[in-house]
Order: structure tokens, then sequence, then C-alpha cells
């Protein structure tokens, strides 16, 4: 018994299987990213009760901060608005139109995402080795998080 290639699977499809089978794996691809979200926003939240934030954090600091924890909202919102219109929306023939925003909503989620991860990353590179060498850390990360998120699948959109 020999496997179909997931091409041919895909050349078979009826349009709304196809719109379906997309919908899920999008469905799916948002848990992967919201837990990555709740788990630094957890972080974001949870550092401004410790000591060394108290005492040792200065206006840079605290913006770095402010600005990573506005990121992750942005993409804790933007990634967990899909799940909801899919819910509220089911059974009222709005699948395409939800594919289709979705899409949109997930990728401004995971640009929101990259930047609160540079953004936290910035932070905790200050408060550990500080000066030009954070802000180095910082770019490199933004730059290896935007190639491998949003480069490379650009570079193979029409494939």
């Amino acid at each position: 018994m020999t496997e179909e290639s997931p091409k041919h699977v895909e050349h078979d499809e009826h349009p709304r299987e196809k719109l379906n089978r997309n919908l899920n794996e999008l469905l799916q691809e948002l848990r992967v990213a919201q837990a990555g979200v709740q788990i630094l926003f957890g972080f974001l939240l949870s550092i401004t009760f410790t000591d060394v934030y108290q005492e040792e954090t200065g206006a840079f600091e605290r913006s770095t901060h402010m600005v990573a924890v506005f990121f992750a909202v942005g993409a804790v919102a933007l990634l967990t608005a899909p799940a909801a219109w899919h819910r509220i929306l089911i059974g009222q023939g709005k699948r395409e139109q939800i594919m289709r925003l979705a899409t949109r909503t997930t990728i401004a989620g995971l640009v929101c995402l990259s930047l609160a991860v540079t953004a936290s990353l910035l932070l905790l590179s200050e408060m550990v080795v500080g000066g030009p060498l954070a802000f180095v850390i910082a770019g490199v990360c933004a730059v290896v998080v935007g190639v491998l998120w949003f480069v490379l699948p650009m570079r193979h959109w029409d494939d």
C-alpha cells in the first residue's frame, strides 16, 4: 500500500475541504505561538515584582519593559482573535472570511511577538551586560527572528 503525496492529496481536495484543512492548520499553528506569548507575557508581568527590578532599573529599562509588554499584549490580542472568531462565527458560512482575516492578524501577531521578544532581550541584556553590547545582542535577535519568521518564508512565497 502506498501513501499519496501531500501535493496529490491537495490537488484532489474540494475547495471547501481545503479551506477547512487550512483553517484547522492555522488554528493549530496559533496554539504554538500562543504558548510562547503566554510564557513571555507572564515573565514580563512577574519581573516587576522582583527586588532587582524595583531597585536597579532606571528610566531606560522601565521604558524598554513597557515596550515589551505593549507588544506582548498586541501579540496576545492578534494571535487569539482567530480562535474567538472561529468559535463565534462557526456554522455561519464565514470560514473563507475568517481564514483571510486570520492570516493577516496572525502575521501581525508574529510581528508583535518578534518585537516583544527583542525588547525583552534588550531589557535582560541591559541589566546583565549593559551598554552597547545589550543593543548588539538585541539586534542580532531581531535579525535572526526576522529572517527565520519572515524573510525565508517570503522568499518561497510563490513556490
